[in-house]
């Protein structure tokens, strides 16, 4: 059933009952998820939804029969009477609808309404006035969440880029008087800051796709075990103490068809999270697991506390430390799922954090 149907049907039954109703078929109208608010040709209102009733406040059969104007009062941000300010049955007869917008009902609170005008006739008088509603806090959500990024983003890039641009002024006026030791250490701070920079796009964009389900999978062939020895191996050619990781395989595992690059950037951000954020030995487990694969990254460390594991995942979530964009465990989360599998989080057999994921064997593209 289409929407439309539904509406203009009931609102033809009420009609021809010769009073106001509810709709010759409420339950249809009811069953609508947006408000849904139908005024006839004198501007009585003869279909008011449930999900009208709940964002406006005004119980169905207190809307029934009254003029809209009064039922449903909405104001545009600068306060202006909507109602007055587009004239629905005296505007413009050329007009057959009015494209969603932001207005504001009498309390302040937001909603998102579009509005029909319906004719007999081209340019004729308006039989009935037909406003869909909706919540606009999922917007206004997502427009936080939005600025919350921006504001994430333009932090993280504000300290390496300072950084660069300090370092690259100095070598530059002062060249021949700053010893080899300075200019070493500080073009060795300039790459550093650059690849922090590279890191933090690259995450960008890993987020735009997840979001936009434009992730792509590009399948081949992945040795697991040997993809955490080079990323280990990598790890300690920076520094780091070989006695700092340990990797463990158990059982042989299958013919396993991954994105490579993803599945070395979840590995990688989980093992990067042990370091920052635990202690002792991080302990990389590789097992076979019902046709695929798990891998569990594990530190000695205190732990996730429990009432914040349902929000690790989270886009920003940080510890109280506040370390890294709070990006990178939400694309992990993103990345395995695109791959047809699944990660937790939980106590490690050590009391650390222990981040177990699972992914299938999956097919290669040409299959």
């Amino acid at each position: 059933m289409r929407r439309g149907e539904a509406v203009v049907g009931g609102d033809q039954a009420g009609e021809r009952d010769g009073g106001p109703r509810g709709g010759g078929d409420p339950v249809a109208a009811d069953d609508l998820p947006d408000g849904v608010v139908v005024a006839d040709r004198a501007g009585r209102v003869t279909v008011f939804n449930r999900m009208a009733a709940r964002l406006s406040g005004v119980p169905a059969g207190a809307a029934l029969g009254r003029d809209f104007r009064d039922v449903l009062p909405l104001h545009d941000a600068d306060g202006r009477d909507w109602w007055k300010s587009t004239d629905p049955y005296g505007g413009l007869r050329i007009r057959t609808r009015q494209p969603e917008r932001s207005l504001f009902l009498a309390d302040g609170r937001e909603v998102l309404m579009a509005a029909r005008y319906v004719r007999a006739e081209p340019l004729g008088d308006v039989d009935r006035l037909v406003v869909t509603l909706r919540d606009a806090s999922h917007r206004a959500r997502g427009e936080r969440s939005r600025a919350d990024l921006v504001s994430t983003v333009a932090h993280e890039l504000r300290s390496p880029l300072t950084s660069v641009k300090g370092f690259t002024a100095t070598l530059l006026a002062k060249w021949d008087r700053l010893t080899d030791k300075q200019k070493i250490f500080m073009l060795e701070t300039v790459n550093a800051d650059a690849d922090r920079v590279t890191r933090l796009i690259t995450e960008l964009l890993s987020v735009s796709r997840i979001e936009s389900g434009r992730l792509e999978i590009r399948r081949q062939l992945v040795d697991l075990p040997d993809l955490a020895r080079r990323l280990v191996a990598g790890r300690v050619a920076a520094g780091e103490a070989q006695d700092r990781y340990r990797l463990e395989v158990h059982g042989p595992l299958p013919d396993m068809w991954l994105d490579a690059d993803k599945i070395e950037q979840i590995m990688a951000n989980l093992v990067e999270n042990a370091v920052r954020h635990g202690a002792g030995t991080v302990t990389i487990v590789i097992e076979p697991y019902e046709g695929g694969a798990a891998v569990s990254v594990r530190d000695e460390g205190k732990g996730i506390a429990p009432e914040a594991v349902p929000r690790v995942f989270r886009r920003f979530w940080r510890t109280r430390r506040r370390g890294g964009t709070g990006l990178g465990l939400f694309i992990v989360k993103g990345l395995i799922e695109a791959h047809g599998g699944a990660i937790t989080v939980g106590r490690a057999p050590s009391g650390g954090a222990e981040f177990r994921f699972t992914v299938p064997a999956g097919t290669p593209d040409f299959a």
